[in-house]
């Protein structure tokens, strides 16, 4: 017969055994979290999320400049409404949460989540997850989603990402945001992350740009093995230079002819053969038929005989690591917005380069692209858009959705978009970019109750 304290053993292991049975009917693998109810969400049981325009804070630069939209309320309401306008119109998602790094830095119903909260993470997690389920339905068929996020909830986030997006490629960036560092107990961190969620088996990330202070160029004629003339006969003929600019290209030159000098003078023009300083006769890198593609990438570099010819390229591949003092959030993040916004205590800005270069290569071919930051706080994914517009004359549209807590609505990200629209004297190149705002607020109407009859 067994006592009391093995059958409370047998007992316990039952009852485990029927709760993994549970759990595996639910999930094979995954995070597992309690889902947390919220008030904003439950209330839409009762009524529908709509948008009310705001005429008064309403934006017109120029009727043929872009109108982007700002929605003020909370941003569950404001995706819900979005799902009836705008399901699978928009081409990147890009959101920069809260991090849920324990201090009192943002609500779940109401109430700051600190440290202590033993319900922390899976608060987050439930917040999270009912936003991202209905960002999916908004993008297109090769839209992306773009997440920042710190080391607090990075491993979580992706697991998460991994079951709402399955199927589709996620890909972890790290971008060095404060290079001075803030002291952790162990490690001082210099870095954040973003996650790229892309339709698995397509080219969405395209190339990235390269300033031109940061071109690294070299010269077009070969050198080194096979860089002879005789080893490329197409490789062999004039770049045309006028003013210092290469304008065109001559002819291959026949075998038999040879020119008198690397430079030659004909009337206005230069023409400029791949001899080296030796006198020897080289070729270019690229044949005749095919070097106008690169025309763009060339420059003509005065030297005491002539010119040299160099190419450069503007572009590179997008890689998993940035750093540079363009990602600076407090450089290029929290002083601009004080410039933009003077007064304002906004907290932890991005970098304008920061958000430019996560949204740049997806949609530099996109020039009517939409964009949405459902976390706006001050806009800074908004201003990114714009400058994008500003450098192509593109058409692209952002949606920005934010709550007004601490004014943050009213009083940072609705003027520092209008201020980038009009100008500012210290950032000419990013400001005064012609946009039409339309300012909208979450409002509710009753839902319709089904018919009994």
């Amino acid at each position: 017969m067994k006592n009391q304290s093995e059958q409370s053993l047998l007992k316990e292991i039952e009852n485990l055994t029927i709760e993994n049975k549970k759990l595996k009917a639910r999930k094979q693998y995954g995070l597992v979290w309690e889902h947390k109810t919220e008030d904003v969400i439950e209330s839409c049981k009762e009524k529908l999320p709509v948008l009310t325009e705001d005429t008064s804070k309403e934006f017109e630069a120029k009727k043929d400049s872009p109108t982007s939209i700002m929605i003020e309320g909370d941003n569950y309401h404001s995706l819900s409404a979005l799902n009836y306008t705008h399901a699978g119109k928009i081409d990147v998602v890009y959101i920069d949460p809260p991090y849920n790094t324990g201090a009192k830095d943002w609500k779940y119903n109401n109430d700051y989540v600190d440290i202590n909260d033993t319900y922390r993470h899976s608060k987050w997690l439930s917040m999270m997850s009912k936003r991202l389920q209905l960002a999916k339905n908004l993008l297109t068929k090769d839209g992306a989603l773009i997440c920042a996020i710190d080391e607090n909830e990075v491993s979580h986030l992706g697991v998460v990402l991994e079951e709402i997006f399955f199927g589709w490629e996620i890909h972890l960036i790290t971008i060095v945001h404060n290079p001075r560092g803030i002291q952790g107990k162990n490690f001082s961190y210099t870095n954040e992350f973003a996650f790229f969620v892309l339709p698995s088996g397509k080219k969405i990330i395209g190339s990235r740009k390269v300033k031109e202070e940061d071109i690294q160029w070299r010269n077009l004629r070969d050198n080194g093995g096979e860089s002879l003339r005789s080893d490329a006969r197409n490789c062999f003929y004039p770049m045309i230079v006028e003013d210092g600019i290469v304008v065109g290209f001559g002819d291959v030159l026949d075998n038999s002819k040879h020119p008198k000098n690397q430079t030659e003078k004909k009337g206005n023009s230069y023409y400029v053969w791949p001899i080296d300083s030796k006198g020897v006769e080289r070729k270019w890198r690229y044949a005749r038929q095919s070097v106008g593609s690169i025309k763009h990438l060339l420059r003509a570099k005065s030297k005491k005989e002539g010119y040299e010819i160099e190419i450069g390229k503007d572009f590179g591949t997008v890689r998993t690591v940035w750093e540079g003092s363009r990602y600076d959030a407090n450089e290029n993040g929290t002083k601009l917005i004080h410039a933009l916004v003077p007064k304002t205590d906004f907290d932890f800005p991005k970098s304008i380069y920061n958000v430019y270069d996560c949204l740049a290569p997806i949609i530099y071919e996109r020039k009517n692209a939409i964009v949405l930051d459902y976390f706006a706080g001050s806009g800074t994914t908004g201003h990114a858009v714009m400058m994008l517009n500003k450098e192509d004359k593109g058409n692209r549209k952002f949606i920005l959705c934010t709550n007004n807590e601490n004014g943050i609505a009213e009083d940072v990200c609705y003027p520092r978009i209008k201020k980038v629209i009009q100008d500012h004297k210290d950032y000419p190149d990013i400001t005064n970019i012609p946009t039409n705002l339309k300012y909208f607020k979450t409002d509710f109407v009753e839902a319709k109750q089904p018919d009994k009859n």
